[in-house]
């Protein structure tokens, strides 16, 4: 015998979870599948345990999507200020640290916790370790064949997310549906996720690990200015996960380690006031001590910086204010936050997220080409898709 709902849901993550409720307030009989045993562990993990759930920035464009219009209907339905009203609504203390950036106070565990509660009062059927066997469409319904055994809906929304952070169950399942209807799907790649380098470069982040600074990273027309932190395997910290997204192999970086200072003005006043001080003591001024000292030995840039001609000068500013660099690649869906690509959102509608030629079937979240940026604006997303779909199903 089939077990028969009128809305079947795959993946309790953020997005998943928001569409459960809103379509179990409209007494639509909801069932909400996961193939993990826990739900929503990339919540728990994020925003280093306390969940950076929104940013009081979240505007389309924060967005990347090969259609940057496709994200503008969902995130004004539902806005971060309805999430925050359903936060405070739970009693659930909140925090903005820099950039819009939100936090709870406490444990992400809250997050979940409030939206488990919103499932059960909206009279939704959650079902955890549940694994697909199969999905076919025939007579007007969607059939489900589970280690639970057969499930039957008119409506099917898959939440399954992208594939970054495997180690938490991450898959191409979502991917694989949209390709089994016929739905094309723009290429995936890691996104907010760490750069790699080689050789000398490779060497030399390695010999500043954990050093960091506050940097404008820019690649092409695009720049981000946050902090940069130097690794065993290249360059991480918020502004290189931001400029990630925009990276592509061979695309070249152009990094400025002192936004706040012109780094050649500086050199030029220090000539004649410290003539004496070997260059990397100089350098230290602007620059973390071990940063000078590796970017001195990195250029061979030694000696007295009175001893040094003008064009010595303005090739170590350059190394300060326009470094020049080209990653190897990055590290990959390990450690990478989203996915960037996903079903094409010209194959589905802005305002119900439901795909143009497959009725009944609907895609959001991180499992569609809309990807943002670095500080809660992904987990807004997830709110607003699943808010909207949870209204069409």
């Amino acid at each position: 015998m089939s077990q028969i709902y009128d809305v079947i849901i795959i993946g309790a993550g953020a997005a998943g979870l928001m569409c459960a409720i809103e379509a179990g307030k409209r007494q639509r009989r909801v069932l909400l599948l996961d193939h993990a045993p826990k739900l929503a562990e990339k919540i728990r993990i994020s925003g280093g345990g306390r969940c950076n759930f929104t940013n009081l920035h979240a505007a389309p464009d924060r967005y990347i999507s090969q259609n940057p219009h496709f994200c503008k209907s969902a995130l004004s339905r539902y806005t971060q200020r309805d999430f925050i009203a359903l936060v405070e609504k739970h009693g659930i203390k909140w925090h903005e640290k820099t950039l819009g950036q939100l936090f709870c106070d406490e444990r992400a565990q809250g997050i979940i916790d409030m939206l488990r509660a919103e499932c059960d009062a909206a009279g939704v059927v959650l079902k955890l370790e549940t694994s697909i066997q199969s999905v076919s469409h025939m007579d007007g319904a969607y059939v489900l064949r589970t280690n639970a055994g057969e499930m039957r809906c008119a409506a099917l929304v898959i939440a399954s997310g992208g594939l970054s952070i495997p180690k938490i169950g991450a898959t191409k399942f979502g991917y694989d549906i949209a390709r089994q209807f016929n739905i094309p799907v723009v290429p995936t790649r890691p996104g907010l996720v760490p750069l790699t380098f080689s050789g000398d470069l490779l060497d030399f982040c390695k010999n500043l690990s954990g050093v960091s600074v506050d940097a404008i990273v820019s690649c092409g027309k695009t720049s981000f200015q946050e902090g940069l932190l130097f690794t065993h395997r290249g360059l991480s910290g918020p502004s290189i996960l931001q400029i990630s997204s925009y990276w592509e192999e061979g695309k070249p970086l152009m990094i400025n380690l002192s936004p706040g200072e012109d780094a050649l003005a500086f050199l030029k006043e220090r000539k004649t006031s410290a003539a004496k001080q070997d260059i990397h003591r100089v350098l230290a001024e602007i620059l973390p001590k071990n940063l000078a000292q590796g970017l001195c030995d990195l250029h061979s840039f030694t000696g007295r910086i009175a001893d040094l001609p003008g064009a010595t000068l303005e090739r170590l500013a350059n190394a300060v204010n326009r470094w020049q660099i080209l990653p190897s690649g990055t590290e990959g869906y390990r450690t990478a936050e989203v996915t960037l690509g996903g079903v094409d959102t010209n194959a589905l509608s802005s305002k119900t997220m439901e795909a143009r030629t497959q009725p009944g079937l609907y895609f959001i979240g991180e499992a569609v080409d809309v990807t943002g940026h670095l500080g809660g604006f992904n987990f807004q997303w997830a709110w607003s898709s699943g808010y909207v779909a949870g209204q069409a199903v």
